[in-house]
């Protein structure tokens, strides 16, 4: 896992501009509206790795490679990057009504949805 935050790169009194990514290639995007309190993923993929960008709201992130023990936490609020890559269990538990975008790099939109999606047994959440 890799989380960035990003910055706004212009702002004047129409509002502000800010890049969510930079030359970035990616097979599907999705946006994603939760509940306060759901839980979303306690999965992982093979191949494919995913981009999750916080549009507003925010969640707590939990994660963990395939053959680890320990699972690690972050807080995600609004315009966090966060990069999961293969083989790296993940879920989301949201704290209030959040929106995100998810931008995946392989398989993960229309009927590929399931292809790279492997549940696991022992939640992280």
């Amino acid at each position: 896992m890799k989380k960035i935050s990003r910055k706004i790169n212009f702002k004047d009194k129409r509002g502000y501009i800010l890049d969510i990514s930079y030359k970035e290639d990616f097979n599907h995007s999705t946006l994603i509206s939760s509940n306060k309190n759901s839980v979303r993923a306690n999965h992982y993929h093979k191949k494919t790795t995913q981009i999750s960008f916080i549009l507003n709201g925010s969640c707590f992130y939990f994660s963990k490679k395939l053959k680890q023990k320990k699972t690690k936490k972050i807080k995600l609020k609004k315009h966090d990057y966060l990069i999961t890559k293969p083989n790296e269990i993940h879920a989301y538990r949201f704290l209030e009504k959040t929106e995100m975008l998810v931008f995946s790099k392989g398989l993960r939109g229309g009927k590929d949805y399931e292809k790279d999606t492997f549940r696991v047994q022992k939640k992280l959440t």
